[in-house]
């Protein structure tokens, strides 16, 4: 760089006001508008957390506390490189190790026939402001450093976006359910399914909708779940089965179990942990951005990793309904009433159904990890820069990231929401909401009671005292009588005290 061009330079830099030189009303107004939108996020976020305390979300509520946990540790980060960014930039690397591994390809002059001297006229600006000596330039720079915040505030906004998408999608995909459910209570469906109706199994409609000739090998069943994921990937007929399962397992022959707005808990209890980063996934983001060289195309490798996997999970999951239909068939020519699946814990890997939500959330991460660096170069330098050199990768990427968050949102998620109950066990704590309803109830009717009986002696009584009287508490054969479908889980009453009080 010639002296005119130094001076040129230093002219430009010498542009650049501090806070000295600012105007108060320019100060006042910027940091107004920044205190302002945070505020609103704040109170908005705020709104949505009573929302669903009033509503008794608790899921819900335990989820929008980790995403707080996660923002926040992403505004830590951002904050650290902003403070750091002057001490960071003027850590010095010798130039020959600061042209390795580029993620675009460096143009080198025709004239330069040495790299480092080449190099020396390319980094004499950083050389110039940051203090470094020849041959050597800055180890990131303060615009280097800037862009890196600005990947973090994208990668904050993806991972808000995505996660919403995942409950909204799957919960539209549950909202059909509804009206299944619904149709357990009818008489149409206790008569067809009356246990006193013998069928032959391969009469039933869930075994000819699994049993055909492609169940005969296991390569034919994996082929043949493949492709049903993405066709009815529940049926009628696999959601009141399984419901059936459930139930006869867990809670005795309680038919009026609302198995649907069970399976929406239990959705909502996995979204609590999609929610979170865990430090594997972010020691992945660093292994990526470590390996975005120029000519590798890691990203567009990358991009097909999600869609194998979430293919391969919906198809396991489609194949632990198809064994079951194969299970009940070995096992009973005969059946009274409905299919009788077993739930157990060797239908899925490792016999460990969480499992499979593990590898779903890392895939759920990459994939927005994926759309987040898209998004996040495509803003900082263009859709022209380098990193978008081949148009065809860039829409082959775009598309598999939607193809991805559709799938596991939409089928994937859901179908796990349901094949996960045929496990050997069951979220109690969800069911603890059932119990909390049953004493919420029964002390409604007693506060009705009382107030109809009520005296003018007694009204006296209770002013007085300043007290309520509730009744006597309901005993636990009470409401194991009032809540049938805990007859085969008593431990579960055991551990909600129940006191009797006494009348006054």
């Amino acid at each position: 760089m010639t002296e005119k061009e130094e001076s040129s330079h230093s002219a430009e830099v010498g542009t650049v006001r501090s806070l000295q030189e600012t105007p108060t009303w320019a100060l006042a107004t910027v940091c107004f508008l920044f205190v302002a939108v945070s505020m609103f996020l704040e109170r908005l976020i705020n709104l949505l957390s009573i929302r669903l305390k009033k509503n008794r979300k608790t899921s819900l509520l335990e989820a929008l506390e980790k995403l707080k946990s996660v923002l926040m540790v992403l505004g830590f980060m951002s904050l650290m490189l902003n403070v750091t960014e002057g001490e960071v930039s003027n850590i010095c690397i010798p130039i020959k190790y600061a042209n390795r591994m580029l993620p675009c390809r460096k143009t080198i002059s025709l004239h330069d026939n040495d790299n480092d001297e080449a190099d020396e006229d390319d980094d004499h600006h950083d050389n110039f402001f940051h203090h470094c000596s020849k041959g050597k330039t800055s180890l990131i720079s303060q615009e280097g450093l800037t862009q890196l915040s600005f990947f973090i505030f994208v990668l904050a906004c993806m991972h808000i976006l995505y996660n919403l998408a995942v409950l909204l999608l799957g919960m539209a995909k549950m909202r059909k359910w509804k009206s299944w459910e619904k149709e357990t209570q009818t008489v149409e469906y206790l008569t067809s399914n009356d246990p006193n109706r013998f069928r032959m199994t391969r009469d039933t409609t869930f075994a000819r909708r699994h049993l055909s000739s492609w169940t005969e090998t296991s390569m034919q069943l994996w082929i043949k779940c493949f492709f049903r994921q993405f066709f009815n990937s529940v049926a009628k007929i696999d959601y009141l089965t399984l419901r059936h399962g459930f139930i006869f397992a867990h809670l005795s022959s309680n038919n009026a179990f609302n198995f649907q707005k069970y399976i929406q808990r239990s959705l909502h209890e996995d979204f609590k942990t999609i929610v979170g980063i865990s430090p594997l996934m972010w020691l992945t983001v660093v292994i990526f951005m470590l390996l975005d060289v120029y000519g590798w195309r890691v990203y567009f490798y990358m991009s097909f990793v999600p869609l194998i996997v979430v293919l391969v999970i919906g198809t396991k999951l489609e194949m632990i309904v198809a064994k079951m239909a194969v299970t009940i068939k070995e096992h009973n020519n005969v059946i009274r009433g409905s299919p009788l699946v077993e739930p157990n814990d060797k239908h899925f890997w490792f016999s460990n159904p969480r499992f499979l939500l593990s590898i779903l959330h890392y895939t759920l991460f990459l994939n927005t990890f994926e759309m987040a660096f898209f998004v996040w170069i495509t803003w900082q330098f263009g859709i022209n820069s380098c990193y978008h050199d081949n148009r065809e990768i860039i829409i082959t990427r775009i598309v598999l990231a939607v193809t991805v968050q559709v799938l596991s949102s939409y089928i994937t998620l859901p179908l796990y929401a349901l094949v996960t109950q045929m496990g050997s066990s069951y979220k109690r704590v969800i069911l603890e909401e059932q119990i909390a309803n049953v004493f919420r109830q029964w002390h409604g009717r007693v506060r009705v009671k009382r107030k109809i009986e009520k005296t003018p002696e007694t009204n006296n009584d209770n002013d007085n005292n300043g007290d309520i009287d509730l009744g006597e508490s309901p005993t636990q054969s009470e409401v194991a009588n009032d809540f049938g479908s805990l007859g085969k889980q008593p431990h579960i009453l055991q551990e909600i005290p129940v006191h009797n009080q006494t009348e006054r």
